[in-house]
């Protein structure tokens, strides 16, 4: 396990970090990337390279569990909560597909097409872009709070807490 240590700890209990709190931030920008034309130019190119960071970083975590997993007792706990971390990925690629069509519409085709395009017919994409992107950030969001409550309760579920 010494390549998946940082300073002599795990660095699974590092990066989950940074995974619990980007996934909803980036989710959060891809809502509003898509529901708000504002924000969308605010945002610019943040949303899908934030969007990137964590598709690259999801299976890096994921890893660096499966090689902790293999140091520690494996429990019913330690199991599901290992299961549905195996579920972030299926999540996280269609975030940044989302957070790349939600840019790539706004940067570049939203005003190209408009003249060209029916007010309803824009209207429509907007509207499917925005429903796409409120459905991969809620399951996004949704599964890191199941991956890490299953986490939490397989690292602190013995001492009786939350339960």
């Amino acid at each position: 396990m010494d390549t998946y240590t940082f300073l002599g700890l795990p660095l699974h209990i590092l990066l989950v970090h940074a995974v619990v709190v980007l996934v909803p931030l980036t989710a959060l920008a891809v809502v509003l990337h898509g529901l708000w034309p504002a924000a969308a130019r605010r945002l610019g190119i943040v949303t899908p390279l934030a969007a990137l960071v964590v598709l690259v970083l999801t299976p890096i975590t994921v890893n660096a569990g499966q090689a902790l997993e293999t140091e520690v007792p494996v429990t019913a706990a330690v199991q599901q909560h290992a299961d549905l971390g195996n579920t972030l990925l299926g999540w996280v690629i269609p975030l940044f597909i989302v957070a790349v069509a939600v840019w790539c519409w706004t940067r570049f085709a939203e005003h190209a097409l408009a003249a060209r395009m029916t007010p309803t017919a824009v209207l429509g994409i907007r509207l499917l872009i925005g429903i796409a992107a409120i459905v991969v950030a809620v399951g996004s969001v949704i599964d890191v709070v199941l991956i890490g409550d299953a986490g939490a309760r397989a690292v602190w579920g013995h001492l009786g807490l939350g339960g």
